[in-house]
């Protein structure tokens, strides 16, 4: 395990339960502040102030980079991307590859030196995305659902505000969805990749494929989540679903079907990605560089991945080999 432990980078540290419980206490307690358009959480939106850490291989950086996109803030909020590389003894490492950049704001090499700038005692994994407040020189959050929401609803003096991806009719059912997706499709294709034992593996695929069951049969009559507006749970659901096939497929063996195996998910996730703006934020060259690297979290090589189901049977019986 690659992570911080009392503002000390380890490349490869062994897990345990005390530091998994001291991981989430500080998780919960630190890097959670809020940018609101008025400024009363001490935290105001502001164009110029506030920069953004990601990778185009991660899927919940991505949620950031996708919010910002359609969103227009490209020159409200600045960008850094990191290397899509994951077997460097640092971790998350600048530059060095196409369309990966320098940290141009704070002019470290890897991402660990951002969270040791900003608390130099910090404990825990070193994740992305970040949002950095270039003010107060400090880290405002650092999870991705927060920050994308922050993106999308507190910046609309500076933004497209026109665009609303959580309108207050919808955000109940918004959560709902968000729930959902988060934990069975989301976290899910990990579950199953990261699964150390066979039945850990198979309980994951199952509610893994499940939930896409689930969504395919909602999307039989219409083009989006809820109904024809897109919103929020549409762009978390993408940004795992544009992996799928290239990635999670194989490299976390969430092989039972293809995301082009679902007529309903395979268009809906293509109507997404022709919306405007939209691949520009997709990087595949980065995806598949990350998830087939030095790849920690699949610890088990010898589960047996449930699928593909092949069907040998779909042709007329052969009788004779032709001479």
């Amino acid at each position: 395990m690659k992570l911080l432990i009392n503002g000390t980078w380890h490349s490869n540290y062994v897990d345990s339960g005390d530091l998994q419980a001291e991981r989430n206490r500080i998780r919960n307690q630190y890097f959670r502040n809020w940018i609101t358009a008025d400024g009363s959480s001490g935290y105001k939106a502001a164009p110029g102030r506030y920069h953004l850490y990601v990778s185009y291989a991660c899927p919940y950086a991505h949620r950031t980079i996708l919010i910002r996109k359609l969103k227009q803030l490209e020159n409200v909020i600045s960008m850094s991307v990191l290397n899509p590389d994951w077997g460097y003894l640092q971790g998350w490492v600048f530059g060095d590859w196409a369309e990966a950049t320098i940290d141009d704001v704070n002019g470290h090499d890897y991402l660990y030196q951002i969270y040791q700038q900003a608390k130099p005692d910090f404990t825990g994994k070193v994740t992305v995305p970040v949002l950095w407040d270039k003010q107060e020189n400090t880290i405002v959050n650092y999870e991705s659902a927060e920050i994308m929401r922050m993106l999308a609803t507190e910046f609309n003096a500076f933004s497209d505000g026109s665009l609303d991806f959580y309108p207050p009719a919808l955000q109940v059912e918004i959560d709902q969805l968000n729930t959902f997706i988060g934990d069975r499709i989301n976290d899910g294709v990990y579950r199953a990749g990261f699964a150390s034992t066979q039945e850990a593996y198979d309980t994951a695929t199952d509610a893994l494929f499940d939930a896409l069951d689930n969504l395919e049969h909602r999307l039989t009559h219409q083009p989006y989540l809820i109904g024809d507006r897109l919103t929020e749970a549409d762009l978390r659901l993408f940004t795992t679903l544009v992996r799928f096939d290239i990635a999670y497929y194989t490299a976390l063996r969430c092989n039972v079907r293809r995301l082009s195996d679902y007529p309903n998910l395979w268009n809906y996730t293509r109507r997404i990605y022709q919306l405007p703006g939209v691949a520009e934020t997709v990087k595949f060259d980065h995806i598949k560089r990350h998830y087939f690297d030095t790849y920690e979290g699949v610890i088990n090589r010898r589960i047996i991945p449930k699928g593909p189901v092949v069907d040998f049977g779909l042709v007329p019986k052969v009788t004779a080999i032709a001479a």
